[in-house]
Protein backbone atom coordinates (compact mmCIF):
# COMPACT_ATOMS: atom_id res chain seq x y z
CA UNK A 1 0.00 0.00 0.00
CA UNK A 2 0.91 3.42 -0.85
CA UNK A 3 1.55 5.74 2.53
CA UNK A 4 0.36 9.05 2.38
CA UNK A 5 -0.11 11.59 5.38
CA UNK A 6 0.20 8.62 7.71
CA UNK A 7 -2.29 6.68 5.57
CA UNK A 8 -2.07 3.29 3.85
CA UNK A 9 -3.93 3.99 0.86
CA UNK A 10 -5.79 1.16 -0.78
CA UNK A 11 -4.09 -0.11 -4.26
CA UNK A 12 -6.59 -1.52 -6.28
CA UNK A 13 -8.94 1.91 -6.23
CA UNK A 14 -8.04 4.55 -8.71
CA UNK A 15 -6.25 6.97 -7.27
CA UNK A 16 -8.95 9.79 -6.97
CA UNK A 17 -10.90 7.34 -4.64
CA UNK A 18 -7.69 6.32 -2.47
CA UNK A 19 -7.17 9.95 -1.43
CA UNK A 20 -10.45 10.26 -0.22
CA UNK A 21 -9.27 7.67 2.83
CA UNK A 22 -7.44 10.71 4.31
CA UNK A 23 -9.33 12.75 6.83
CA UNK A 24 -9.75 15.72 5.70
CA UNK A 25 -10.01 15.15 1.46
CA UNK A 26 -13.09 14.80 -0.74
CA UNK A 27 -13.68 13.92 -3.70
CA UNK A 28 -13.38 17.59 -5.07
CA UNK A 29 -9.84 18.35 -3.31
CA UNK A 30 -8.61 14.98 -4.39
CA UNK A 31 -9.80 16.00 -8.32
CA UNK A 32 -7.77 18.98 -7.38
CA UNK A 33 -4.57 17.96 -6.09
CA UNK A 34 -4.17 15.07 -8.97
CA UNK A 35 -4.67 18.41 -11.16
CA UNK A 36 -2.06 20.28 -9.57
CA UNK A 37 0.89 17.25 -9.56
CA UNK A 38 -0.60 16.48 -13.76
CA UNK A 39 -1.41 12.90 -12.74
CA UNK A 40 -4.53 11.28 -14.40
CA UNK A 41 -7.30 10.50 -12.02
CA UNK A 42 -7.94 6.82 -13.61
CA UNK A 43 -4.66 5.85 -12.61
CA UNK A 44 -4.60 2.98 -10.12
CA UNK A 45 -2.26 3.34 -6.91
CA UNK A 46 0.22 0.14 -7.83
CA UNK A 47 0.54 2.05 -11.29
CA UNK A 48 2.33 5.36 -9.91
CA UNK A 49 5.53 6.16 -10.18
CA UNK A 50 7.67 6.92 -7.04
CA UNK A 51 8.15 10.36 -8.60
CA UNK A 52 3.97 10.90 -9.21
CA UNK A 53 4.01 9.49 -5.07
CA UNK A 54 6.37 11.72 -4.26
CA UNK A 55 4.65 14.91 -6.08
CA UNK A 56 1.08 13.56 -4.46
CA UNK A 57 2.55 13.87 -0.87
CA UNK A 58 4.26 16.84 -1.68
CA UNK A 59 0.89 18.80 -2.41
CA UNK A 60 -1.34 16.90 0.51
CA UNK A 61 1.43 18.60 2.93
CA UNK A 62 0.13 21.80 1.87
CA UNK A 63 -3.44 20.76 3.05
CA UNK A 64 -4.64 21.02 6.85
CA UNK A 65 -5.67 16.43 6.90
CA UNK A 66 -5.61 13.97 9.34
CA UNK A 67 -4.03 14.46 12.78
CA UNK A 68 -4.22 18.06 12.25
CA UNK A 69 -7.74 18.45 10.95
CA UNK A 70 -9.03 15.99 13.55
CA UNK A 71 -7.27 18.35 16.21
CA UNK A 72 -8.71 21.44 15.20
CA UNK A 73 -11.98 20.39 14.66
CA UNK A 74 -12.72 18.60 18.51
CA UNK A 75 -10.90 22.13 19.95
CA UNK A 76 -13.60 23.89 18.20
CA UNK A 77 -16.36 21.76 19.20
CA UNK A 78 -14.69 21.77 22.86
CA UNK A 79 -14.62 25.48 22.64
CA UNK A 80 -18.50 25.64 21.64
CA UNK A 81 -19.40 23.42 24.65
CA UNK A 82 -17.34 25.60 27.28
CA UNK A 83 -18.50 28.80 25.94
CA UNK A 84 -21.68 27.81 26.58
CA UNK A 85 -23.20 28.40 23.44
CA UNK A 86 -26.63 27.10 22.11
CA UNK A 87 -24.68 24.59 19.80
CA UNK A 88 -22.50 23.58 22.45
CA UNK A 89 -24.93 22.32 24.46
CA UNK A 90 -26.57 20.33 21.89
CA UNK A 91 -23.14 19.12 21.11
CA UNK A 92 -23.16 17.87 25.01
CA UNK A 93 -26.37 16.44 25.33
CA UNK A 94 -25.71 14.25 22.17
CA UNK A 95 -28.13 16.02 20.29
CA UNK A 96 -28.03 16.98 16.36
CA UNK A 97 -26.59 20.38 16.02
CA UNK A 98 -28.02 21.73 13.01
CA UNK A 99 -31.81 22.56 14.13
CA UNK A 100 -32.95 18.69 13.03
CA UNK A 101 -36.19 17.45 13.81
CA UNK A 102 -36.33 15.35 17.40
CA UNK A 103 -39.16 14.35 18.32
CA UNK A 104 -39.30 11.50 15.77
CA UNK A 105 -35.69 11.10 14.17
CA UNK A 106 -31.89 11.47 14.91
CA UNK A 107 -31.79 7.87 16.11
CA UNK A 108 -28.11 8.45 15.07
CA UNK A 109 -26.92 10.97 17.97
CA UNK A 110 -29.58 10.08 20.63
CA UNK A 111 -28.66 6.02 20.27
CA UNK A 112 -31.15 3.70 20.12
CA UNK A 113 -34.27 4.05 21.88
CA UNK A 114 -34.90 3.79 25.29
CA UNK A 115 -38.30 2.52 26.50
CA UNK A 116 -40.26 4.78 28.46
CA UNK A 117 -42.94 2.62 30.82
CA UNK A 118 -46.48 2.95 30.46
CA UNK A 119 -46.08 5.08 27.16
CA UNK A 120 -48.49 4.25 24.73
CA UNK A 121 -49.48 6.08 21.54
Amino acid sequence: MARIAGVDIPREKRVVISLCYIYGIGKSLSQDILRAVNVSEDKRVKDLTEDELTRIRNEVAKYRVEGDLRREVSLNIKRLMEIGSYRGIRHRKGLPTRGQNTRNNARTRKGPRKTVANKKK
